[in-house]
């Protein structure tokens, strides 16, 4: 038997939504903390003193999400923010020996399946696939700011 064009193109995306899904579900069961969180945490370790503007831009999130992700590693004491001495404004971010702890115990990849997987396309897959995808999305008429939500966080 043989699928319609639509039928299959759904099972496709059905697959990549389960794959991402599975992974941050044992992301959380393997080290405690959401898959967002534990990209944020890979990054500030990756960076020590990184800002929240500057993990916002590493995660291509918007900075009020990258700000909420901060807040919620400092209350479980991940990692510990310190201003900068310069800009007392800015507050610089650096990982915790529990954060740390995390980590080691986490299953990669940090940044998500997805992620990983896109970043190992070529360069012409990508553009195909970024120029289809812009087809679908503006039939789904949908709302440009989800872009900037994190997987792990939907």
């Amino acid at each position: 038997m043989q699928v319609e064009p639509a039928a299959q193109v759904l099972r496709r995306f059905r697959s990549v939504f389960n794959a991402v899904k599975t992974h941050f579900q044992q992301v959380e069961k393997k080290a405690g903390v959401g898959g967002a969180q534990l990209w944020a945490l890979s990054v500030i370790h990756a960076q020590p003193d990184i800002g929240v503007g500057g993990l916002a831009r590493a995660m291509d999130v918007h900075q009020t999400t990258a700000s909420n992700l901060v807040k919620a590693m400092l209350t479980a004491e991940l990692v510990v923010a310190s201003r900068d001495d310069a800009d007392r404004r800015a507050t610089r971010l650096r990982v915790t020996p529990r954060g740390a702890r995390v980590l080691k115990k986490a299953p990669g990849p940090f940044s998500g399946v997805l992620p990983e997987a896109l970043a190992a396309l070529d360069d012409e897959t990508l553009a195909r696939l970024d120029n289809d995808l812009g087809k679908l999305l503006a039939l789904l008429q949908t709302d440009e700011r989800a872009a900037g939500i994190p997987l792990a966080q939907m």
